[in-house]
């Protein structure tokens, strides 16, 4: 699956506003020995899905993750397997175990976060998982949830936490609606390029190219943010982000372009990337809509699957072409469609170079895959729409 790129690096704990609360933070990391604070550790709960599309969450932490040191993965159906295996990766040392009770033998000790890593259509724990949640509460582990079922209302759950002082972290739960803000038109006022990664399809890999985008720009001298939409990024340590599938469609442009804003004026980039949600052609969601309203993109990156045929959990369902997917963008929103990106499951190397020639000649744009080939292609793409950043390239480290 396609869902974000290796690296872990220092933790940072920011709420779903996009600023940072230390109410987030552990309630028993103390600082590591070289004096900094502690990464909290953490296994990731995805029975029977990861490496799938529904299992998008883990498939995310187990290859980026600021804010936690994943320490294995519950699935027992790869149990025993290396997680970044599993994913068409290099082994990563960061294992596949068949229950609780094994992951914590692995560890060695009681993680600081139990997260529950399955992303469900249902949004919603089954019997079963609620059982297994509660029982990592018991043992002393803070949860982190980002589903739509918000277990800090749960009179169960709350019961859990005050019985064992640990705490829950409900990701997608917006701000309180008295403090959500209204589209403004400020957006103006980022005189930085917007550029927001969208997709065909769900599930589809906009969270990994607007991540490896964001690394390679940084990697080159272009300062760029990126602002996270959805429970992943967030868990991964998004800096500045919200999960958009919950906040009232009333205030989602409006809460959006404040994230913005905030990003703007609190790390005055050069660039800022959004990442996409949904697909703006799938019926079955809005977000992407309101990525373009709110963020009133100066350009898109598209992301396509060419060997997915049909939509995500929609087999009734054609997947679009590049083609029709532009047009339809570029048709709904004041903004130009500036490259493609390619999720290369279900393709060979050959194939994806293939496709590659092909949309650039079909497209007129650049295209590109952002796992299986130089991120530099990624940062050429931007600064072919935006030549102004080339000014603030530096040279390749050799």
């Amino acid at each position: 699956m396609f869902d974000e790129v290796p690296l872990s690096t220092r933790s940072r704990d920011y709420g779903a506003n996009g600023r940072r609360s230390r109410d987030d933070a552990p309630m028993s990391s103390p600082p590591a020995s070289n004096g900094r604070e502690r990464v909290p550790t953490a296994v990731v709960y995805c029975e029977a899905n990861f490496g799938a599309i529904d299992g998008k969450t883990a498939n995310g932490l187990v290859r980026y993750s600021e804010k936690y040191e994943i320490l294995s993965v519950i699935d027992s159906e790869k149990a025993g397997l290396d997680s970044g295996r599993v994913l068409g990766e290099k082994p990563n040392g960061i294992p596949i175990c068949s229950d609780l009770a094994d992951s914590l033998a692995q560890a060695g000790a009681v993680p600081d976060y139990f997260i529950f890593g399955v992303a469900p259509a249902s949004g919603m724990l089954t019997p079963h998982e609620r059982g297994l949640v509660l029982a990592a509460m018991a043992l002393g582990m803070n949860v982190v949830n980002g589903l739509h079922e918000f277990l800090n209302d749960d009179p169960e759950f709350a019961a859990a936490c005050a019985a064992s002082k640990v705490r829950i972290l409900d990701v997608r739960r917006p701000r309180p609606k008295k403090d959500l803000r209204m589209f403004t038109g400020r957006i103006a006022d980022v005189t930085c390029p917007r550029i927001a990664v969208l997709g065909t399809d769900c599930a589809i890999g906009k969270r990994t190219t607007a991540t490896v985008l964001t690394r390679a720009l940084n990697a080159r001298g272009v300062r760029a943010v990126m602002i996270g939409t959805g429970q992943t990024g967030l868990m991964q340590g998004a800096r500045y982000g919200l999960a958009l599938d919950a906040v009232p469609s009333q205030f989602c442009s409006g809460e959006l372009e404040a994230t913005i804003l905030e990003a703007f004026v609190g790390e005055q980039p050069d660039v800022i990337i959004v990442e996409g949600q949904g697909a703006l052609s799938h019926p079955a969601f809005s977000t992407s809509s309101f990525i373009l309203r709110g963020t009133c993109p100066d350009g898109v990156v598209l992301q396509h699957a060419p060997g997915r045929l049909h939509r995500c959990d929609f087999e009734q369902m054609a997947m679009p072409t590049p083609a029709t997917e532009i047009h339809l963008i570029q048709t709904f929103s004041d903004t130009r469609v500036i490259g493609l990106t390619i999720n290369h499951e279900n393709m060979t190397d050959v194939e994806v170079s293939a496709a590659i020639t092909l949309y650039e000649r079909e497209l007129g744009i650049p295209a590109t895959d952002a796992l299986a080939r130089p991120p530099e292609r990624l940062v050429e793409m931007v600064v072919s729409a935006f030549p102004q950043l080339e000014e603030k390239l530096t040279a390749v480290a050799s």
